[in-house]
């Protein structure tokens, strides 16, 4: 009379594995703290937040970089929110600087916005699209008689 109906099970904070079926929780963005300097580069797909200082290339998904983070180095993401400080290059297709962020580079990409207060030095590098390539028609063949 009074029981409880089952509750239809949230997947928006689990995705289930195509292969398997398992479901799998989301992976957490890591985290380089606000004390931690690195010396090297970083490759990964994920998502990586820098609250501290990294001395080499970085190479992830998306990448978030607090107030108090310092890259240097080139990044390579597919997205990139800046609130600290990069020296070196951006490449990302959507880049974001907010008001606090510093940029002393060249920035590559699809989608740029920046926020009032933000520094940036270098060039805005619009990603360039191949155009099409449209096939050329056969010439007729010309018979002699």
């Amino acid at each position: 009379m009074f029981s409880k109906a089952a509750k239809p099970e949230k997947t928006s904070d689990v995705s289930l594995s195509a292969n398997t079926g398992e479901r799998k929780a989301p992976k957490p963005a890591s985290l380089i703290s606000q004390d931690i300097t690195l010396e090297g580069g970083i490759v990964g797909e994920g998502e990586l937040h820098v609250d501290g200082v990294i001395r080499g290339d970085v190479r992830v998904g998306r990448l978030t970089l607090g107030d108090t983070g310092h890259i240097e180095g080139s990044v390579q993401a597919e997205t990139v929110d800046i609130r600290g400080r990069i020296i070196g290059t951006v490449t990302a297709k959507q880049v974001r600087l907010f008001g606090t962020a510093y940029v002393d580079g060249d920035i590559t990409h699809e989608q740029l916005s920046v926020e009032s207060g933000a520094f940036f030095q270098g060039r805005s590098l619009k990603f360039q699209r191949p155009a099409p390539v449209a096939l050329a028609a056969p010439e007729p063949e010309v018979q002699s008689a």
